[in-house]
């Protein structure tokens, strides 16, 4: 019966499982493909010699130091200005006291009954005081008016709120000073708001642009 059942094996079965033997793959063969790559990368990656490794640790150690010079800088630069303009937002409130002694200055001035009073003068002169004083310790702390009246507008230090026909200036000439500026030792705590002149507009050169327009119509 068994050489029955090996006579029934046709010739194509056969063939097929010689061709599945032939197709298995050489184990043995792939592991010597692959310790002979393995290998060929081991001598193709070198290990970095004792000078080449002194010089990277030197680039890292440069690098580090260089890095700790710039926080240093960065940290010597905030606590400067932390001293310089530390006060500066006290700074900026406390000008409102200059303010309103000008203010209270112009109203007693401007009052009818006052007027060309001994009590008047008196408290206008202890005003002044009181002013100069403050401006004498804003000065010691590096905080100083700005310099407008006849000097050409500057948009650092200026703002001009209005423009004042003046043939005797030239045009953009400071003549006017609305509010006194400040600077805190060299940054701009507030600008002066002030007047400058423009050229007078003459009231021929009006009417006879007048006329012409009126012509041409």
């Amino acid at each position: 019966m068994e050489k029955e059942e090996n006579q029934d094996n046709s010739p194509v079965e056969q063939n097929q499982e010689a061709t599945k033997e032939a197709g298995k793959p050489d184990e043995k063969l792939d592991a010597e493909n692959k310790h002979e790559t393995d290998q060929e990368l081991k001598e193709d990656i070198k290990e970095p010699t004792p000078e080449e490794k002194i010089a990277e640790l030197e680039d890292k150690v440069a690098r580090t130091f260089a890095e700790m010079e710039n926080q240093r800088r960065r940290f010597e630069k905030e606590k400067e200005d932390a001293f310089d303009y530390g006060g500066y937002s006290f700074a900026k409130e406390a000008l409102n006291l200059i303010d309103n002694l000008d203010r209270s200055k112009s109203v007693l001035e401007s009052d009818d009954k006052l007027k060309e009073t001994e009590a008047l003068k008196k408290t206008l002169e202890h005003l002044d005081i009181i002013k100069k004083d403050l401006i004498s310790i804003f000065e010691k702390n590096n905080i100083k008016p700005i310099d407008s009246l006849n000097k050409k507008l500057d948009p650092n230090f200026h703002q001009a709120m209005m423009e004042i026909e003046d043939d005797t200036k030239e045009p953009g000439t400071i003549i006017q000073e609305i509010q006194k500026g400040f600077t805190i030792k060299d940054r701009l705590l507030r600008p002066s708001l002030v007047g400058v002149s423009k050229k007078v507009t003459k009231k021929e050169e009006k009417t006879e642009e007048n006329q012409e327009n009126s012509e041409n119509k």
